[in-house]
């Protein structure tokens, strides 16, 4: 039985109940005073992994006191001691295993920002306690784990969010409502890239011995990931380009720059996904193949199928440095995108350009800007312009299941499958057989088609291998 049902004291009445039937044990706003707020109506929030992106995350549900910070837990004391100083009355653990034994009864919601290949694990016991959650970017590792979110937040009634802040943002509303207004007519052809990596790939498991800081608990960063030695090459933030660890460029960046022309697509499963890498060579002719480490760079193609009115659409990825051609109607001296990516929808009456989050969304032609009357976002805008999509779930919390935010795991898990079939597809394409001669051979280098529903690709079954990875140890993902 979920915790929350045997402790409901409190749990109870945050987002569970009507106010009226929590009325009698409420403190009135009007009783503490103007500018007060009732204890009672305090999200009580714990963090696992409270460094990094985590130092933006906690403060802005924070807001200055607007709710409570009660439990924190990382397993690298190092990456704590910004949070831990500003919470310094907050019971601080390694294991977040014991921090929901010993505090579950004073936490109502859990802000989860820990390397990627955690996510799952951390998320579901949280959920299954009922907890609300907010889960950074991507979702998860692998594209079981992703389902099994999915599946859990609507099983548990808990609200979700993940960390792609883009995704409450002005602009991602504006595109949304020109693409589906017809602005740029029928939309068959997406272009997004980014200038990711911008830490090592290509490259092979580092070597050396080197002792384990007394301030990080190797193993539990390790958790479902298979051992190795400890390596400074592996943490803090340069875990994303290793595979076991992390989702590289597409997973750091995919759910932000993807979830644009996802939304505004209306886009489901896809149908089939090709990719093809960036090599590294060791000597004349000679490439090495390290499948410890994503590959310096890729370029993704990824399908999908008619839906709602709107025709089939081919999205095209490009990372490591690579970009997708520059449009015909944008002036040589013109910026294609921004420094770190950009996104290009070819309609059939026009194209649009952005940014990263959909930023500074463009007509192309960009004289088009001012000869065209643009409509304005028919989808409500998000209150906040920088913490509003911590806030937004911090407020959709109190309210309870059912209550919207932008990224709820309905819809941010299967953007993170889309995301992660690009990696599927790269990790199938370094996927090698030897011949009769002693030879490699790739027969992963095609494009492979795939069945959402059932989360099968049909026709090349070791590409399957990589949907659900085995976890070390006794760690399990169960509902």
């Amino acid at each position: 039985m979920p915790a929350h049902t045997k402790n409901p004291t409190r749990r109870k009445f945050i987002g569970t109940t009507s106010m009226a039937a929590a009325g009698f044990f409420i403190v009135p706003r009007h009783v503490l005073g103007k500018g007060h707020i009732a204890p009672s109506d305090k999200l009580n929030i714990a963090g696992i992994g409270v460094g990094g992106k985590a130092n933006v995350n906690i403060p802005y549900a924070y807001n200055k006191g607007t709710d409570n910070i009660v439990a924190l837990c990382d397993v690298d004391d190092r990456q704590a001691v910004e949070n831990r100083k500003l919470f310094p009355k907050a019971p601080y653990y390694r294991d977040f295993r014991r921090m929901l034994e010993k505090e579950h009864k004073n936490i109502d919601a859990v802000i989860i920002t820990t390397p990627d290949h955690m996510h799952a694990v951390q998320a579901l016991p949280c959920m299954q306690m009922g907890k609300h959650v907010y889960l950074e970017k991507p979702l998860t590792h692998d594209i079981y784990e992703a389902r099994i979110l999915t599946r859990a937040a609507a099983q548990y009634k808990v609200v979700t969010q993940m960390g792609n802040q883009g995704s409450s943002g002005d602009d991602t509303r504006l595109i949304e409502t020109w693409v589906q207004d017809g602005l740029i007519g029928e939309v068959r052809t997406v272009h997004v890239w980014t200038n990711r990596p911008t830490w090592p790939q290509g490259v092979p498991a580092p070597k050396g011995q080197f002792a384990i800081p007394k301030e990080v608990d190797w193993e539990l960063w390790l958790g479902t990931a298979p051992y190795r030695e400890y390596n400074p090459a592996y943490l803090p933030a340069i875990w994303r380009g290793w595979t076991d660890f992390g989702t590289g460029s597409l997973g750091d960046m995919g759910c932000h720059f993807i979830d644009v022309p996802y939304r505004a697509l209306k886009l489901g499963y896809p149908v089939s996904v090709e990719t093809s890498v960036g090599s590294v060579y060791t000597g004349f002719f000679q490439e090495a193949i390290y499948t410890d480490s994503y590959p310096p760079s890729a370029k993704t193609h990824i399908q999908f199928p008619a839906r709602e009115g709107m025709p089939e659409v081919e999205m095209i990825w490009y990372d490591g440095g690579i970009k997708p051609k520059r449009p015909e109607e944008l002036l040589p001296d013109e910026e294609m995108g921004e420094w770190d990516g950009g996104i290009i929808f070819e309609g059939s009456k026009g194209k649009i350009m952005a940014g990263l989050f959909g930023r500074n969304p463009t007509l192309l032609p960009t004289r088009k800007m001012k000869e065209t009357e643009l409509p304005k976002s028919k989808f409500e805008l998000v209150e906040g312009s920088t913490e509003g999509h911590q806030q937004q779930w911090v407020k959709a919390c109190k309210k309870g299941y059912g209550a919207y935010t932008s990224s709820s795991f309905d819809k941010s898990g299967p953007l993170t499958e889309t995301v992660l079939m690009g990696n599927l597809a790269v990790h199938s394409y370094n996927y090698f057989e030897k011949n009769a001669n002693g030879e490699r051979t790739f027969p992963g280098r095609k494009k492979l088609l795939w069945d959402g529903e059932n989360m099968r690709i049909t026709n090349f079954e070791p590409a399957n291998r990589f949907i659900r990875r085995q976890y070390r140890g006794n760690w399990k993902l169960e509902l």
